[in-house]
């Protein structure tokens, strides 16, 4: 599969590398193609990776990875053409000093990317957790949990084969605005691992009886 990684930095290229280790063929679209933190991205996908811009990654991508800061996310999803591909959005719209969200309950970052991305097959995907279970999604012998949510059937059956491939345990979360509760999930994430003390080593996990 093509996918155009918007963005490379610990999530793009955490996911990029992983994916390239499967067989996909990863364009990153990045400011800087030429960039030391680039090139080592690149050395570590064996060559099955290329950047530059972002709309070469889009032209390039049947899939398209948005891994942007929130922040920029608006004004490169709006000017690049994305109708008809699926999107997976990793982003989270988080307040400065983890303070919050900068949209939630009504509506989410999720959906603002679909509105933001018109045409485009959107799926909130590889949000909820940091780039280090990114790149090792494996606790005590088990895969750990990626929720996924999306109004259109091509985009969730991708989203969850491609978390499946990262190493992780796909779980349909329902509808597209069902961001509206990963997003806080994520938050509560990014806070125990910043601010709470667990560190980046830790991940949720799905008890069934």
């Amino acid at each position: 599969m093509k996918i155009g990684i918007l963005g490379g930095g610990n999530v793009g290229g955490a996911l990029g590398v992983s994916w390239t280790a499967k067989g996909h063929e990863v364009f990153y679209g990045v400011r800087n193609p030429e960039s030391p933190e680039m090139a080592e991205i690149l050395a570590k996908s064996g060559g099955s990776a290329h950047a530059g811009s972002a709309t070469e990654a889009a032209a390039f991508g049947d899939v398209i990875v948005n891994a942007l800061p929130w922040p920029a996310t608006k004004d490169v999803l709006t000017a690049l053409p994305l109708a008809g591909k699926v999107l997976l959005d990793c982003s989270n719209p988080l307040l400065p000093g983890l303070s919050g969200l900068e949209v939630g309950t009504t509506s989410s970052g999720g959906e603002k990317v679909a509105e933001w991305a018109k045409g485009a097959k959107v799926a909130k995907v590889f949000n909820t957790t940091g780039f280090g279970n990114m790149e090792d999604p494996v606790y005590q012998g088990a895969a750990i949990l990626m929720f996924y949510c999306s109004d259109d059937g091509d985009a969730r059956r991708v989203a969850a084969m491609l978390a499946a491939d990262t190493g992780f345990e796909p779980v349909d979360a329902g509808p597209l605005a069902n961001s509206r509760l990963l997003e806080p999930y994520a938050l509560l994430w990014i806070w125990l691992a910043v601010k709470g003390g667990f560190g980046r080593d830790f991940a949720f996990t799905l008890a069934r009886r």
